[in-house]
């Protein structure tokens, strides 16, 4: 089979020819459809994230056909389309295990980082964590939700029932959460790199009242922020514009270090807290709600061998949504025209 493989930090993903993998007990095996491009790939690829184990394929959205079920991988069938996100395998007998916080494991094990991911075209996933994908989903629209959105959702969530959300960073994670917000008839202000009108008109096409440099202040005291950008300036930037009680939440696996503020900013019980991982139950609820609301995936798709072209123009700015690589022929939504796509990379 082909995969992109990262041999080094601060290099390039390499296409190799590899045996087909084996899935040994618990494990499926699947034929990878697609699979988004993250910026957390950009952190592991440029040595941010210390632990990868190499040669690493990345990628940790995925979409993938279930070709051979491993010994006690109960309740999965061949041809069965299922996702798989970051959160790849856990011990499930340490403390954060033991009460219900699967996602805060002390062993855990991540996709496309310490387990070989979806670059390439086949890939084995503990079936644990694997999730069946509704056939409202294509499997070009259902990639991004597999961390973006999923992480998203998790934020979103930790904000309560805030009614005026600001979104820092308008990439894959903010754009699916602007539809869901609105959705829940959420007021949605968005924040975007300075003179970036692009991402602002975009961000306004999908729902939000405002969009402006993150160095602006949002018409209105923001109820809670949800920060997906990784720059820590950004959190005390943030705290100014929220209101007394209200919360900033750092959506982002890597962020660069979080300036002193005064605490004047801290004051009034506004709070700072994290988004680690995600759980089990965090993707089925959120694969339900996709279901059901008509989201607009925008992405650009690239075919596998083009993995470094995708990392790049995401480095750079240059996709509006996601990045999708695509092995194969992806199916279609069920509902045809209900999650359009942006279109391929010239």
């Amino acid at each position: 089979m082909r995969a992109m493989v990262m041999r080094a930090p601060r290099g390039r993903v390499e296409v190799e020819e590899r045996p087909r993998p084996t899935p040994v007990e618990g494990q499926l095996l699947l034929r990878v459809r697609a699979c988004a491009v993250c910026r957390t790939d950009l952190h592991i690829l440029d040595g941010d994230l210390t632990e990868p184990a190499l040669p690493l394929v990345l990628g940790h959205e995925i979409v993938g056909e279930v070709v051979e079920v491993g010994a006690n991988a109960r309740g999965w069938e061949v041809g069965t389309r299922v996702g798989v996100p970051w959160l790849g395998w856990t011990c499930g007998e340490c403390d954060p295990c033991g009460r219900g916080d699967e996602n805060l494991c002390d062993t855990a094990r991540f996709t496309g980082y310490q387990l070989d991911g979806g670059f390439a075209e086949f890939t084995v996933a503990d079936a644990r964590y694997c999730f069946a994908l509704p056939p409202e989903l294509g499997d070009i629209e259902a990639a991004p939700l597999l961390c973006a959105g999923l992480i998203g959702y998790r934020a979103l969530r930790m904000a309560g029932d805030a009614p005026r959300v600001g979104l820092y960073g308008f990439g894959a994670a903010a754009h699916i959460l602007t539809q869901i917000a609105r959705a829940e008839d959420r007021r949605v202000f968005a924040f975007t790199r300075a003179g970036d009108q692009d991402r602002q008109h975009f961000a306004r096409e999908l729902g939000a009242e405002w969009a402006g440099d993150s160095d602006s202040d949002p018409p209105v005291p923001l109820d809670a922020a949800l920060i997906f950008a990784p720059v820590g300036d950004l959190v005390p930037r943030a705290l100014q514009h929220v209101r007394k009680g209200g919360v900033v939440i750092c959506a982002g696996i890597h962020m660069s270090d979080i300036p002193t503020f005064p605490y004047e900013l801290l004051w009034g019980e506004r709070s700072v807290r994290s988004v680690a991982n995600l759980t089990r139950r965090d993707a089925v609820e959120f694969l339900a709600v996709a279901a059901r609301t008509r989201l607009r995936i925008h992405t650009t798709s690239y075919p596998l061998e083009r993995a470094n072209d995708a990392l790049a123009d995401l480095r750079a700015g240059r996709i509006r949504g996601a990045a999708v690589l695509v092995s194969g022929t992806p199916t279609e939504p069920f509902e045809p025209g209900a999650f359009p796509r942006s279109g391929r990379a010239p």
